[in-house]
Protein backbone atom coordinates (compact mmCIF):
# COMPACT_ATOMS: atom_id res chain seq x y z
CA UNK A 1 0.00 0.00 0.00
CA UNK A 2 1.16 3.73 -0.94
CA UNK A 3 1.85 5.72 2.23
CA UNK A 4 -1.69 7.96 0.91
CA UNK A 5 -3.98 4.62 0.73
CA UNK A 6 -2.75 4.14 4.43
CA UNK A 7 -3.62 7.35 5.12
CA UNK A 8 -7.33 6.53 3.64
CA UNK A 9 -8.04 3.54 4.92
CA UNK A 10 -6.55 4.66 8.23
CA UNK A 11 -8.90 7.37 8.47
CA UNK A 12 -11.94 5.14 6.98
CA UNK A 13 -11.34 2.61 9.66
CA UNK A 14 -11.39 5.17 12.22
CA UNK A 15 -14.26 7.67 11.36
CA UNK A 16 -16.36 4.70 9.95
CA UNK A 17 -17.62 6.73 7.04
CA UNK A 18 -16.00 8.50 3.76
CA UNK A 19 -17.61 11.56 4.36
CA UNK A 20 -15.83 11.59 8.05
CA UNK A 21 -12.72 10.33 6.68
CA UNK A 22 -12.50 13.41 3.87
CA UNK A 23 -13.87 16.05 6.98
CA UNK A 24 -10.75 14.63 8.89
CA UNK A 25 -8.19 14.53 6.05
CA UNK A 26 -9.70 17.99 4.60
CA UNK A 27 -10.40 16.23 0.92
CA UNK A 28 -12.76 15.45 -0.95
CA UNK A 29 -15.45 12.42 -0.48
CA UNK A 30 -14.83 11.09 -4.28
CA UNK A 31 -11.25 11.33 -3.93
CA UNK A 32 -11.72 9.34 -0.33
CA UNK A 33 -13.80 6.98 -2.52
CA UNK A 34 -11.35 6.31 -5.74
CA UNK A 35 -7.96 5.82 -3.20
CA UNK A 36 -9.57 3.50 -0.94
CA UNK A 37 -11.02 1.41 -4.24
CA UNK A 38 -7.56 1.03 -5.87
CA UNK A 39 -6.24 0.06 -2.56
CA UNK A 40 -8.74 -2.73 -2.39
CA UNK A 41 -8.00 -3.18 -5.96
CA UNK A 42 -4.45 -3.30 -5.50
CA UNK A 43 -4.24 -6.09 -2.24
CA UNK A 44 -7.24 -7.73 -4.14
CA UNK A 45 -8.70 -7.08 -0.49
CA UNK A 46 -12.84 -6.38 0.42
CA UNK A 47 -11.85 -3.85 2.92
CA UNK A 48 -15.67 -2.30 3.85
CA UNK A 49 -19.15 -3.46 3.83
CA UNK A 50 -21.86 -1.30 3.72
CA UNK A 51 -24.34 -1.89 6.28
CA UNK A 52 -27.07 0.46 7.25
CA UNK A 53 -25.39 3.34 5.71
CA UNK A 54 -22.18 3.03 7.79
CA UNK A 55 -18.69 0.91 6.27
CA UNK A 56 -18.41 -1.71 8.24
CA UNK A 57 -14.83 -3.16 7.98
CA UNK A 58 -14.31 -6.45 7.47
CA UNK A 59 -12.36 -8.99 8.86
CA UNK A 60 -9.35 -8.45 6.27
CA UNK A 61 -9.74 -5.05 7.71
CA UNK A 62 -9.41 -5.76 10.80
CA UNK A 63 -6.35 -7.87 10.10
CA UNK A 64 -4.56 -4.94 8.29
CA UNK A 65 -5.42 -2.18 10.86
CA UNK A 66 -3.48 -3.56 13.13
CA UNK A 67 -0.26 -2.88 10.89
CA UNK A 68 -1.39 0.10 9.41
CA UNK A 69 -1.89 2.09 12.73
CA UNK A 70 1.41 1.36 14.06
CA UNK A 71 3.12 2.69 10.45
CA UNK A 72 0.23 5.49 10.94
CA UNK A 73 1.47 6.38 14.08
CA UNK A 74 5.20 6.86 12.99
CA UNK A 75 4.03 9.37 10.45
CA UNK A 76 2.20 11.13 12.59
CA UNK A 77 4.80 11.55 14.59
CA UNK A 78 7.50 12.61 11.83
CA UNK A 79 4.96 14.96 10.73
CA UNK A 80 5.26 16.80 14.66
CA UNK A 81 8.59 16.24 14.41
CA UNK A 82 8.86 18.07 10.89
CA UNK A 83 6.40 20.85 12.21
CA UNK A 84 8.52 21.31 15.63
CA UNK A 85 11.88 21.39 13.59
CA UNK A 86 10.66 24.51 11.25
CA UNK A 87 8.77 26.46 14.08
CA UNK A 88 11.40 25.55 17.03
CA UNK A 89 14.06 27.46 15.59
CA UNK A 90 15.75 30.46 16.74
CA UNK A 91 16.09 31.82 20.34
CA UNK A 92 13.57 29.55 21.77
CA UNK A 93 14.26 26.68 24.24
CA UNK A 94 11.92 23.83 24.83
CA UNK A 95 11.86 21.93 28.11
CA UNK A 96 10.20 19.16 30.03
CA UNK A 97 9.54 18.60 33.55
CA UNK A 98 7.90 16.71 36.12
CA UNK A 99 5.23 18.31 37.61
CA UNK A 100 7.34 18.00 41.15
CA UNK A 101 10.19 19.90 39.29
CA UNK A 102 8.49 22.60 38.52
CA UNK A 103 7.14 23.75 42.08
CA UNK A 104 10.33 25.84 43.58
CA UNK A 105 13.79 25.07 41.81
CA UNK A 106 13.12 25.40 38.09
CA UNK A 107 11.19 28.56 38.32
CA UNK A 108 13.89 30.02 40.00
CA UNK A 109 16.10 28.70 37.43
CA UNK A 110 14.33 30.18 34.81
CA UNK A 111 13.69 33.70 36.29
CA UNK A 112 17.31 33.99 37.03
CA UNK A 113 18.37 32.90 33.16
CA UNK A 114 15.65 35.28 32.06
CA UNK A 115 17.03 37.57 33.86
CA UNK A 116 20.36 37.75 32.26
CA UNK A 117 19.20 36.61 28.48
CA UNK A 118 17.58 39.26 27.02
CA UNK A 119 14.70 38.13 23.98
CA UNK A 120 15.10 34.95 24.65
CA UNK A 121 11.67 32.37 25.18
CA UNK A 122 11.45 29.20 27.12
CA UNK A 123 8.54 26.61 26.86
CA UNK A 124 8.47 25.02 29.86
CA UNK A 125 6.33 21.75 29.48
CA UNK A 126 4.92 19.08 32.41
CA UNK A 127 5.22 15.42 31.42
CA UNK A 128 5.21 12.23 33.58
CA UNK A 129 8.36 10.18 33.04
CA UNK A 130 6.36 8.13 30.24
CA UNK A 131 5.91 10.59 27.72
CA UNK A 132 9.32 12.28 28.00
CA UNK A 133 11.61 9.90 25.57
CA UNK A 134 8.72 10.29 23.23
CA UNK A 135 8.94 14.27 23.46
CA UNK A 136 12.32 14.40 22.95
CA UNK A 137 12.19 12.02 19.52
CA UNK A 138 9.62 13.86 18.02
CA UNK A 139 11.29 17.16 18.80
CA UNK A 140 8.34 18.49 21.14
CA UNK A 141 10.86 19.39 23.57
CA UNK A 142 14.90 20.01 23.79
CA UNK A 143 15.57 18.54 27.63
CA UNK A 144 14.01 17.11 29.83
CA UNK A 145 14.46 17.27 33.68
CA UNK A 146 13.73 14.24 35.18
CA UNK A 147 14.80 11.78 38.47
CA UNK A 148 15.50 8.92 36.13
CA UNK A 149 17.56 8.38 33.16
CA UNK A 150 16.10 5.69 30.54
CA UNK A 151 18.27 2.61 30.07
CA UNK A 152 17.01 1.90 26.64
CA UNK A 153 17.05 5.26 24.63
CA UNK A 154 20.02 6.90 22.89
CA UNK A 155 20.13 9.53 25.44
CA UNK A 156 22.82 11.78 27.15
CA UNK A 157 22.51 13.18 30.48
CA UNK A 158 24.42 15.44 32.93
CA UNK A 159 23.51 15.40 36.54
CA UNK A 160 22.02 18.90 38.06
CA UNK A 161 21.46 17.94 41.52
CA UNK A 162 20.27 16.06 44.14
CA UNK A 163 17.36 15.30 46.57
CA UNK A 164 15.97 13.64 48.67
CA UNK A 165 12.58 11.50 49.95
CA UNK A 166 11.31 13.31 53.32
CA UNK A 167 8.15 13.18 55.71
CA UNK A 168 5.59 15.81 55.51
CA UNK A 169 3.06 16.24 58.25
CA UNK A 170 1.10 18.06 60.55
CA UNK A 171 3.30 19.99 63.20
CA UNK A 172 3.00 18.12 66.57
CA UNK A 173 0.97 15.13 64.32
CA UNK A 174 4.12 13.25 64.97
CA UNK A 175 6.66 13.71 67.81
CA UNK A 176 10.16 13.15 66.70
CA UNK A 177 12.95 15.47 68.29
CA UNK A 178 16.06 13.90 65.71
CA UNK A 179 17.05 16.09 62.79
CA UNK A 180 16.07 12.88 61.01
CA UNK A 181 12.37 11.13 60.58
CA UNK A 182 12.68 6.70 61.17
CA UNK A 183 10.59 5.21 58.80
CA UNK A 184 8.46 3.40 61.51
CA UNK A 185 7.84 6.79 63.64
CA UNK A 186 5.14 6.91 60.67
CA UNK A 187 3.65 3.76 61.65
CA UNK A 188 -0.13 3.80 63.13
CA UNK A 189 -0.42 7.65 61.14
CA UNK A 190 -2.90 7.55 57.97
CA UNK A 191 -0.62 7.98 55.31
CA UNK A 192 -0.93 9.34 51.62
CA UNK A 193 0.71 6.62 50.27
CA UNK A 194 3.24 8.18 46.54
CA UNK A 195 4.57 4.64 45.46
CA UNK A 196 3.02 4.50 42.47
CA UNK A 197 4.74 7.96 41.77
CA UNK A 198 7.69 6.70 39.21
CA UNK A 199 10.84 6.42 40.06
CA UNK A 200 10.57 7.99 43.44
CA UNK A 201 7.26 5.60 44.34
CA UNK A 202 10.05 2.36 43.49
CA UNK A 203 12.95 4.13 45.81
CA UNK A 204 10.18 4.56 48.68
CA UNK A 205 8.17 0.83 48.28
CA UNK A 206 11.95 -0.96 48.01
CA UNK A 207 12.33 0.90 51.18
CA UNK A 208 9.83 -0.21 53.12
CA UNK A 209 10.16 -3.97 51.71
CA UNK A 210 13.29 -3.41 52.84
CA UNK A 211 12.89 -2.02 56.30
CA UNK A 212 9.71 -4.15 57.19
CA UNK A 213 7.89 -0.92 58.13
CA UNK A 214 3.97 -1.12 57.55
CA UNK A 215 2.06 1.77 56.57
CA UNK A 216 -1.28 2.36 57.07
CA UNK A 217 -2.55 3.39 53.07
CA UNK A 218 -5.66 5.74 53.63
CA UNK A 219 -5.09 7.89 49.78
CA UNK A 220 -2.95 7.06 47.07
CA UNK A 221 -1.58 10.03 45.08
CA UNK A 222 0.99 9.95 41.78
CA UNK A 223 1.66 13.14 42.05
CA UNK A 224 4.06 14.57 44.84
CA UNK A 225 2.44 17.75 45.29
CA UNK A 226 -1.19 16.60 45.39
CA UNK A 227 0.08 14.19 48.20
CA UNK A 228 1.03 17.43 50.52
CA UNK A 229 -2.08 19.62 49.78
CA UNK A 230 -3.80 16.55 51.17
CA UNK A 231 -1.24 16.68 54.55
CA UNK A 232 -1.87 20.29 54.46
CA UNK A 233 -5.93 19.52 54.66
CA UNK A 234 -5.28 16.87 57.45
CA UNK A 235 -5.60 13.80 55.60
CA UNK A 236 -2.83 12.28 56.95
CA UNK A 237 0.67 11.74 56.73
CA UNK A 238 3.18 11.24 53.85
CA UNK A 239 6.54 10.84 52.40
CA UNK A 240 7.08 13.42 49.22
CA UNK A 241 10.62 14.63 46.84
CA UNK A 242 12.07 17.46 49.30
CA UNK A 243 11.95 19.94 46.25
CA UNK A 244 7.87 19.59 46.63
CA UNK A 245 8.44 19.52 50.40
CA UNK A 246 10.37 22.98 49.94
CA UNK A 247 8.51 24.10 47.66
CA UNK A 248 5.17 23.47 49.39
CA UNK A 249 6.24 24.49 52.69
CA UNK A 250 3.68 27.03 55.25
CA UNK A 251 3.53 27.08 58.88
CA UNK A 252 0.62 24.77 58.95
CA UNK A 253 2.64 21.64 57.37
CA UNK A 254 6.62 20.14 58.89
CA UNK A 255 9.18 17.91 56.92
CA UNK A 256 12.30 15.20 58.09
CA UNK A 257 14.21 13.82 56.05
CA UNK A 258 14.19 10.20 56.77
CA UNK A 259 16.38 8.17 58.40
CA UNK A 260 17.79 5.62 56.87
CA UNK A 261 18.63 8.54 54.05
CA UNK A 262 16.62 7.81 50.62
CA UNK A 263 18.62 10.23 48.28
CA UNK A 264 17.75 10.47 44.61
CA UNK A 265 19.20 12.29 41.26
CA UNK A 266 18.02 15.17 39.41
CA UNK A 267 18.95 14.90 35.76
CA UNK A 268 18.60 16.63 32.26
CA UNK A 269 18.33 14.51 29.75
CA UNK A 270 18.78 15.41 25.56
CA UNK A 271 19.02 12.70 22.99
CA UNK A 272 22.34 11.91 21.91
CA UNK A 273 22.69 12.84 18.95
CA UNK A 274 21.22 16.47 19.70
CA UNK A 275 23.18 17.86 22.95
CA UNK A 276 22.63 21.13 24.83
CA UNK A 277 23.05 24.33 22.81
CA UNK A 278 24.90 26.34 23.73
CA UNK A 279 21.76 28.36 24.95
CA UNK A 280 20.64 25.02 27.06
CA UNK A 281 24.34 24.70 28.61
CA UNK A 282 23.65 28.15 30.31
CA UNK A 283 20.40 27.24 31.66
CA UNK A 284 22.02 23.92 32.49
CA UNK A 285 23.86 25.84 34.95
CA UNK A 286 21.27 28.20 36.49
CA UNK A 287 19.25 24.47 36.89
CA UNK A 288 22.39 23.72 38.81
CA UNK A 289 22.35 26.45 41.26
CA UNK A 290 18.88 26.74 42.02
CA UNK A 291 19.17 22.27 42.67
CA UNK A 292 22.10 23.38 45.16
CA UNK A 293 20.60 26.04 46.82
CA UNK A 294 17.43 24.02 47.61
CA UNK A 295 19.49 21.26 48.82
CA UNK A 296 21.21 23.39 51.52
CA UNK A 297 17.62 23.66 53.44
CA UNK A 298 17.59 19.80 54.11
Amino acid sequence: MKLRQIEIFHAVYVTGSVSAAARVLNISQPSVTKILRYAETSLGLSLFERTKGRLVPTEDAHELFLEVAEVQKRVDQLRRASRNLRFGQGRTLRVSVLPSLGLGAIPDAVTAFLAKHEGVSLELHTAHHDDMVRKLYERETDLVISYDVPSTAPVGFDVLGTGELVAVYKPGAIQCDAPRMPLNALEGHRFITTVKSGPMGNLLSEELAQTGVMLNDVVSSQTFFVAAALVRSGAGVSIVDSFTAQATATPDIAFKPLQPPIPFNVYAIYLQNRPPSKLATVLLKHLKSAFQAYRKFL
